[in-house]
């Protein structure tokens, strides 16, 4: 379920602001979004499985604070990071 390091690597290379750039707001919420995405399929089959569960609400609202954080610090990359991720409609 986890997402392997290649996975995140392609992440990082296209989110990322600079050369060596893994901690940004954007490819923090690019990875959070992706792993949201995966649980959210692993939920679809396993109704049941409630640890699951709370790691993706604990995942959502990680993601929702880093919103919150890019969207007061910079509106612009948070504009341009919910319209390439498609949170928003």
């Amino acid at each position: 379920m986890a997402l392997t390091k290649e996975q995140k690597e392609k992440i990082v290379k296209k989110y990322a602001r600079g050369k060596g750039d893994t901690g940004s707001a954007e490819v923090q919420i690019a990875i959070l979004t992706e792993e949201i995405n995966e649980l959210t399929e692993h939920l679809k089959t396993h109704i049941h499985d409630y640890h699951s569960r709370r790691g993706l609400l604990m995942k959502v609202g990680r993601r929702r604070s880093m919103l919150k954080y890019l969207k007061e610090k910079d509106v612009t990359r948070y504009r341009e990071i919910i319209k390439s991720l498609g949170l928003r409609k």
